[in-house]
């Protein structure tokens, strides 16, 4: 299993239920009022003990919609965490976001991220439990994390990817003075079966304006084409550690304490081969024993057939890593696939469009080039896995 790096991040999940009703959203358990219990933190507490000697390690707070526990609650989860180098971070839609919340935030050192497409018109499909546009609500949460100076995060799912639509959405982050900006192209994934099948010229063409509209002003961060960029140094740079890509186990904790590796979207179902996807319970062993069992599992081993597969028929492997089990399953049925919808999107179509910017304008010499010599993208080891994919 030695496509397996160790485990930076871990995914916990406070509860279950969002009070949005987002068409696109692929959990399962949204309307649920499940709630983990401090005994869970406590335990993953524990497990990442070891881990923080080395190094600082992310702990990821996502539902559901993580606020709606209540702060009293959430504090309790949190402390769990004291005297550890840990950084919190939460994935939020901000319709909850107030001044307590705010400060609450500065309390603990959170960095947040927000849930928002873009402007008006391209919110239709975030919507309450009433049907109504959430977009007024969510942008009363941006504006006083702005105002108690906390960066701004956003992640926007785009279902509609055309050149337009990535100039209004870098607009928009550059608007709303977002430090950064994370895009998932939508994906077919648990409860939403809706196809990802997209045109690939316009997918092609929606990451080429992106990078255009970034490289005419690079204020705001872009975590995808920071990736592409990173990667292009590396290949520039020849850094061969770089270049070989790590999949990061990335244990999610779901409320009650059962622990799926690699893909959150997989927590909480079940397949007819594989049964419900989880390695354990960390209330019954720690986390680095239920990473070893479970990267022996079944559906790891099928999915890593996949990832090897990956890297013998796709010239993209390197960049990619071999895609993520999620989109496999949930487009294809199997985990030892190799090209999906999800790679065509969000892989394929994003390094062809950074390329095409890039020989546009003569800059395929260097990756500082592309960018103007004005934000120098960092060359990070490219990752199959990351904690910001989650949205």
């Amino acid at each position: 299993m030695g496509v397996f790096g160790p485990p930076d991040s871990v995914i916990m999940q406070p509860g279950t239920v969002c009070n949005l009703d987002c068409s696109y959203c692929y959990l399962p358990f949204r309307r649920r009022h499940l709630t983990m219990s401090p005994d869970v933190a406590s335990a993953v507490a524990r497990s990442v003990r070891p881990w923080t000697e080395r190094r600082t390690v992310e702990v990821c707070w996502h539902g559901g919609e993580p606020l709606a526990v209540g702060r009293a609650h959430l504090r309790q989860l949190m402390d769990c965490f004291r005297g550890l180098d840990v950084a919190h971070g939460i994935q939020t839609n901000a319709t909850l976001i107030n001044d307590a919340w705010c400060e609450f935030f500065a309390e603990y050192d959170v960095h947040v991220g927000v849930s928002i497409d873009g402007p008006p018109g391209d919110n239709a499909q975030r919507v309450d439990l009433r049907g109504r546009p959430a977009f007024t609500r969510i942008m009363t949460g941006v504006e006083k994390l702005a105002k108690y100076g906390h960066d701004v995060s956003i992640i926007s799912v785009v279902s509609d990817p055309s050149p337009e639509r990535a100039r209004r959405l870098y607009d928009f982050a550059m608007t709303v003075g977002a430090f950064s900006l994370g895009v998932n192209v939508e994906e077919q994934e648990g409860v939403n079966a809706e196809s990802n099948a997209r045109d690939a010229e316009q997918v092609v063409s929606f990451w080429a304006e992106l990078v255009r509209a970034w490289r005419a002003n690079p204020v705001v961060r872009v975590r995808e084409i920071d990736r592409a960029l990173g990667y292009v140094g590396s290949v520039l740079g020849r850094d061969e550690n770089s270049l070989r890509p790590r999949i990061d186990p990335l244990p999610t904790v779901a409320y009650d304490g059962s622990v799926t590796l690699i893909s959150p979207e997989l927590a909480g179902f079940r397949s007819p081969r594989f049964g419900d996807f989880a390695c354990g319970n960390v209330l019954d062993a720690p986390l680095n024993e239920l990473i070893r069992r479970g990267v022996r599992s079944s559906w790891v081993t099928e999915f890593v057939r996949g990832v090897h597969a990956c890297r013998d028929v796709c010239s993209y492997f390197n960049f990619c890593g071999g895609g993520h089990p999620a989109n496999r399953y949930f487009e294809e049925g199997r985990l030892d696939g190799t090209e999906t919808n999800y790679c065509r999107n969000s892989k394929i179509g994003l390094m062809e469009g950074v390329l095409r910017v890039a020989g546009r304008n003569h800059a395929i010499g260097t990756a500082d080039s592309l960018a103007c010599g004005r934000i120098a993208p960092p060359a990070e080891p490219v990752e199959a896995n990351t904690v910001s994919e989650i949205r």
